[in-house]
């Protein structure tokens, strides 16, 4: 029997970005709660390269194996469901947030995702945007979720003109939230001003302190830090005690010193009824994915070189 074959970027070994290479492999095999994605666009995320060098070998538990396929985020066409789906059927346009182990794999043509990570795409949200959407968004959301401030209060978006930043800004915004943006160059600083920030300061040239006395004189509510380091931790200072910070894992480097307002680390939340969350923010028109630049698949090396560049929001890639 003729096993289905598809194009795809993969590593031979864990290395640089001249280690990706695009050919041909078998098509993913599906299980009963599995759904089978024709991917038209693929997220880059600021994972990727380390995960590319190697440092998330054995994770999930899960020894890594070659070829290994990246690609994390996706979004496309169902072309095929396991026999345990009922939410998704061949021909729905959906956006998935998936795991390249064991299986995921979204720097590909097809990409088996389990059905409860996959999400119906809102007509409003396009799939150039919807590629690079799942992991960021969903972690912004969890992020503001979990700091659970009422309309009215002030939250400082640390990294605001990043990945998840520059989405934690909008969905805040759409909670009623006052938000001062730490962004990263003028064209973050303008990005996040576009996107509804009520105040947007350039982190590495400007004093974010002062900004912070002047937007919230008595103190910031909470804040969502999504760029760790010095200036980072310099700037909690401007969250009362009674306030709240939202740390994402992964975020590095990791606090150095313990600020006075309380610290929670989390993860975002892929599951189905996070996604309908998003969805109803999607829809409501409070969510847009800034991508930078896209890339044809071919070119996914050169979208590697671009991670270690300056730009905002989010990397992508164009399957189909």
């Amino acid at each position: 029997m003729t096993i289905p074959q598809m194009n795809a970027v993969m590593l031979d070994r864990f290395g640089g970005p001249e280690e990706l290479s695009l050919r041909a492999i078998p098509r993913p095999e599906m299980r009963e709660h599995d759904v089978l994605i024709r991917v038209e666009y693929a997220g880059v995320g600021s994972w990727d390269a380390p995960e590319r060098e190697g440092d998330y070998a054995g994770a999930f538990g899960v020894p890594s194996s070659f070829p290994y396929v990246l690609g994390w985020d996706a979004a496309g066409t169902v072309a095929a469901v396991g026999p345990g789906v009922d939410r998704f059927a061949v021909g729905d346009r959906v956006y998935a947030a998936t795991t390249p182990v064991p299986r995921g794999r979204a720097y590909a043509q097809y990409a088996v995702v389990e059905a409860e990570h996959v999400a119906h795409l809102p007509e409003r949200m396009p799939a150039s945007q919807a590629g690079a959407l799942a992991w960021d968004a969903l972690t912004a959301l969890s992020g503001v979720d979990l700091l659970d401030l009422q309309p009215g209060a002030t939250l400082m978006v640390f990294g605001a003109s990043g990945g998840i930043g520059h989405l934690a800004v909008q969905i805040a915004r759409h909670r009623g939230l006052r938000v001062l943006a730490v962004a990263s160059g003028d064209d973050g600083v303008a990005l996040a001003r576009r996107l509804g920030a009520d105040a947007s300061v350039d982190g590495r040239r400007e004093d974010v302190m002062a900004a912070a006395s002047a937007f919230a004189p008595e103190g910031l509510d909470a804040a969502l830090v999504t760029v760790g380091g010095a200036t980072a931790e310099q700037a909690l200072r401007a969250v009362k005690d009674s306030g709240r910070i939202a740390w994402p894992y992964g975020v590095h480097p990791a606090l150095s010193t313990s600020p006075r307002a309380s610290v929670s680390s989390y993860n975002g939340d892929r599951s189905s009824a996070a996604t309908d969350r998003l969805n109803a923010i999607i829809e409501a028109g409070g969510l847009q994915v800034h991508v930078d630049r896209t890339f044809p698949l071919a070119e996914a090396r050169e979208a590697h070189l671009a991670l270690r560049e300056h730009y905002v929001g989010k990397l992508a890639l164009r399957v189909a």
